[in-house]
């Protein structure tokens, strides 16, 4: 069975040929390199947002209609599809039990958002981020004998109506490997508050540091905001230094610990002698 752009499909005929859930959203084929994502316009009571946006790329939420998302199933499949080399397709639902081969897509970010489950409950989920494939290859069963190029971003600015900053979702997500999802500094394992912070900050740095890993770091908000500001950094040793401006009651209301230490790999090092010689100091 070929799959041609723009033409419509009985979803249980896709089914019955390439295989895959009939029920969720994104559904892997059992038989083939293909992955469907299915997009239709009642998602919202579910907290899903998906569409095209004005930046010309596809937004799609994970699946998972109840509590927190996770990289699992189809979320996994989706996430790891480029080094899987696998193809993922956007089918529109058109009509009833019918959908509409629109494109075939290529993750470029994906990041935590804070949405609403089946019940109303506040969660975390999962946003994708996807460009269109220039390939018009048909989706047959065979994978395009060309792998899909795309694994980090090699532009970090595309300029447009405003300045978007590309592989945000890409370094946070490099960050949270590296850190084990756990704040530097406090060791906190809430994911969905950590910020992926550059220690040289991203307005100063060129292509390469803003996608090196080791110029990244994993804290908590409170600690965030003042490396950002220059009011604490770390030595190559680990130990926290802290601005001669902050004051003692400071220090305790931010719930800053004075005597923290930090893991710090050798390539972080020249990133964070940068950031020490802007500390703030009277």
């Amino acid at each position: 069975m070929e799959l041609v752009k723009n033409q419509e499909y009985k979803r249980s005929k896709l089914h019955d040929y390439f295989g895959g859930s009939r029920q969720s959203g994104i559904s892997p084929s059992a038989k083939t390199d293909i992955i469907f994502i299915f997009s239709a316009n009642t998602g919202e009571q579910y907290g899903y947002y998906d569409g095209w946006r004005d930046d010309e790329r596809f937004y799609y939420s994970g699946e998972g209609q109840l509590g927190d998302q996770e990289f699992e199933r189809g979320n996994k499949a989706l996430v790891e599809h480029i080094e899987n080399n696998k193809r993922v397709l956007l089918m529109q639902e058109s009509a009833r039990s019918h959908v509409r081969y629109e494109a075939d897509l290529m993750l470029v970010d994906y990041s935590y958002i804070q949405t609403h489950d089946k019940n109303g409950d506040n969660r975390r989920g999962i946003l994708f981020v996807f460009e269109k494939v220039l390939n018009d290859v048909a989706a047959g069963i065979k994978t395009p004998s060309t792998p899909m190029p795309y694994r980090k971003p090699t532009v970090t600015e595309r300029t447009g109506l405003v300045t978007t900053r590309v592989g945000q979702g890409w370094y946070r997500q490099a960050l949270l490997r590296k850190f084990n999802s756990r704040c530097a500094a406090t060791e906190l394992d809430i994911p969905e508050v950590l910020i992926a912070s550059h220690i040289v900050p991203w307005r100063s740095a060129n292509e390469v540091e803003r996608l090196d890993e080791e110029n990244g770091i994993l804290l908590s908000p409170n600690y965030d905001a003042l490396f950002d500001k220059h009011l604490i950094s770390f030595q190559d040793t680990g130990e926290i230094l802290i601005s001669d401006k902050l004051s003692s009651h400071q220090i305790i209301a931010m719930g800053i610990n004075p005597t923290c230490k930090i893991n710090v790999s050798e390539g972080m090092k020249p990133y964070l002698q940068k950031h020490r010689e802007e500390l703030r100091k009277f």
